[in-house]
This record gives C-alpha cells, sequence and structure tokens, in this order.
C-alpha cells in the first residue's frame, strides 16, 4: 500500500495544490512556516479523520474561506484507490471510492499510518490520556469494533454519570451493564495490544540507543481483572454497584478504562521522572515504530509512516541509525527546515518535496 496523490484545496495554507508522492522516502523540506506539516496533517487527516494539532475542525479551513477539501489517490489489495474528504463547518463528507459516509471515523482503517511528532513527548511526560488517546488510535485503525465500543462506553458513563449526581438509580443497573459489557472489549485490547507492542519497541530501542537503554511497557486497568477474560463483564458490573455510594457523593465514575494508563520505563524505572529528554524521545520513537511494525503485522501491508520535524526527533547518532533502517518502512514521509538528502546513504530511495507558501516549487 501507498499514496500515490494528494489534492489540498483550502486546507490550512494550500489554495489549491496537488502533490504526488514516491513510494518510498519522501523528504519534504522548506523555510519554517511555508507548509510543511500542513501537508502532513493533510496526509493524517485522510488516514485517521482528525489532525494532530487542531482541536477544532475549523482551524483547517483556509483562511478566508469556508471550506477544505482533501483528495488521496492511493495503492491498495493491487488496485488504485481514493478517498475525498470535504468539510464547511456543517457538512462532514467522505467518500471512500464509490461509498459515502457521513462521519470522519469512516477513514479510519482505509488508509493506515502512524505519525511521529514532537507533540509526542506528551506520552511520556503527559498525562494517562494521551496514553490511552495512543492506544486507542492505534487499535482502531486496525479493529472497527474497537471504535463502536468505545462510543458505546463513553456513552452509557455520561448516563451513569447524570444518575450518580442526581441520587437516582433508577436505570443505573442497566447502563453498568452496557459499560460493562464494552469496557471488557476495550481492556481486552489494550492489553493485548500493549503486549504485543512490548517486543518490537524493545528492539527498537535497543537500535536507537545502541544498546544502551531497555523499555517496558505494561498496561494498568484501575480496576481489578478478573483471571479469566469472559468474566470480565461480571466483575466490571459488581465494582461499579459496591462503588455506588462513594461515587454518588462525587458524581462521577472513578474506576474503568477511562481512567486506566499505559506505563513506560526505561531501565526498569518510570521514564516521566528518570529520563532525560533525548532518552524520552527515544522512547517515543521506539513505540511509534514498533506501532508501525504491529499493523504492517495485522494489517499484512505497511502503513504509511510520517515523521514530523525529523531534524529534532533525535540526536545525530541517533538519527544516523534510524536514516539507514527507513527504507524498511516503505513509504515514508519525512519533514525538516534542512536540506537532509546528502545525510542519506547512498542508494536510499528518496524523493525531496520543497514546499513554498503552500505550493511543491520542486521535486
Amino acid at each position: 500500500m501507498h499514496l500515490n496523490r494528494l489534492l489540498l484545496r483550502n486546507f490550512r495554507n494550500y489554495a489549491q495544490s496537488e502533490v504526488v508522492f514516491s513510494p518510498s522516502v519522501n523528504l519534504i523540506q522548506g523555510e519554517n512556516g511555508q507548509g510543511k506539516t500542513n501537508l502532513l496533517e493533510a496526509i493524517h487527516f485522510v488516514s485517521t479523520g482528525r489532525s494532530f494539532r487542531a482541536t477544532a475542525l475549523s482551524d483547517l479551513i483556509a483562511f478566508g474561506q469556508t471550506y477544505f477539501y482533501l483528495e488521496a489517490e492511493f495503492f491498495k489489495d493491487g488496485v488504485t484507490q481514493s478517498v475525498k474528504v470535504y468539510y464547511d463547518e456543517s457538512t462532514r463528507k467522505v467518500q471512500y471510492n464509490e461509498t459515502v459516509h457521513a462521519t470522519l471515523t469512516s477513514l479510519l482503517g482505509i488508509l493506515p499510518s502512524v505519525l511521529l511528532s514532537p507533540d509526542d513527548l506528551s506520552l511520556v511526560s503527559g498525562t494517562p490520556a494521551e496514553r490511552r488517546r495512543f492506544l486507542d488510535m492505534h487499535i482502531a485503525q486496525t479493529d472497527p469494533l474497537y471504535v463502536n465500543h468505545l462510543g458505546r462506553y463513553f456513552k452509557a458513563m455520561k448516563q451513569r454519570n447524570h444518575l450518580l449526581r442526581t441520587k437516582s438509580e433508577a436505570s443505573i443497573q442497566a447502563w453498568e451493564q452496557m459499560m460493562a459489557q464494552s469496557a471488557s472489549y476495550l481492556v481486552h485490547k489494550r492489553r493485548l495490544a500493549a503486549a504485543q507492542l512490548r517486543s518490537p519497541s524493545s528492539d527498537w530501542m535497543q537500535v536507537l540507543s545502541r544498546g544502551q537503554d531497555r523499555i517496558d511497557i505494561q498496561y494498568h486497568s484501575s480496576l481489578a481483572l478478573p483471571s479469566e477474560e469472559h468474566t470480565a463483564a461480571v466483575h466490571f458490573q459488581q465494582v461499579w454497584q459496591k462503588m455506588r455510594p462513594k461515587e454518588m457523593l462525587l458524581g462521577s465514575t472513578l474506576t474503568g478504562p477511562h481512567r486506566d494508563d499505559l506505563l513506560i520505563h526505561l531501565s526498569d524505572k518510570p521514564a516521566k521522572v528518570f529520563s532525560s529528554e533525548g532518552q524520552k524521545r527515544s522512547c517515543i520513537s521506539s513505540l511509534r515504530f514498533a506501532q508501525w511494525v504491529q499493523m504492517e503485522q495485522v494489517l499484512g501491508h505497511p502503513p504509511l509512516l510520517g515523521i514530523d520535524d525529523f531534524g529534532i526527533q533525535l540526536d545525530i547518532e541517533r538519527q544516523m541509525q534510524l536514516k539507514a533502517h527507513l527504507p524498511k518502512f516503505k513509504q515514508v514521509f519525512l519533514t525538516s527546515p534542512f536540506a537532509l538528502q546528502n545525510d542519506f546513504r547512498e542508494g536510499t530511495p528518496l524523493r525531496v518535496l520543497t514546499i513554498k507558501k503552500g505550493c511543491v516549487i520542486s521535486s
């Protein structure tokens, strides 16, 4: 699978541009503020239906315009396919080949991708919510049912919290039952994903640190988990029933998948507390590359890989280690304000795209 072409219209600072990509390594370079990261953001958006920088979709519309439109042409399963996205603050429209969808979540799994950005530092230094979001997006790109259960769980929890605040138990058991069914699925998938990421993240840390550091990740549940997976739903219901009196005083559900965490240790110590910034960035890179490895195994084809601000992710020595391995990732998109093409080993398949004011001025 690889992305052939991307059309951008009124997206960030791109009035109308068509960009053609190489199926291997694409180096997107140019001075700051010209649109390098905006292009990577567009690729990420057609893959996930989300921006990795903006919380409001309206922020993606070019200044003075009323809509944005993205069209991606890609090669997958032996045929050329397309996905089109339109948004104008009142309408969201996705068209995958000839099928039209009304929600952006329908994009998940069509053009799977992994993105490494400077803001990923929050995966180590930030809150548990950041790490849950990482796991959720990782799993959602290969498991459509996960997205459904995630939505059901939060919908049911919202209703339960309302009943807790109003001190009413009239229908609370029904909502707890819905929560428990979805929580069981979510926790099982998250634990499995964390276990599957452990080995490849360890391998990548060995490569990037040249054997100096060891990474370990563990999924931590706020609910004591039963030994048998099939009994989890009943167990969760019992826990929430027992917690009702205390939670009614606080008006909130205190335990469940919405309170879980992904624990990251470096050389047997919590990475958040004991790691340098350089080590934290190595942890993040190892996690993202492990994500790519695991997704390739599940999908049977390589997902896209994007790396924003390639020059600042790792120190020089670790950059060189990564550059030597980049072709293994198949199609890669790197952004950098520096001209890095001469830094790659001879024979590395590389296409350079120079961006200026939202346009590709040379390639």
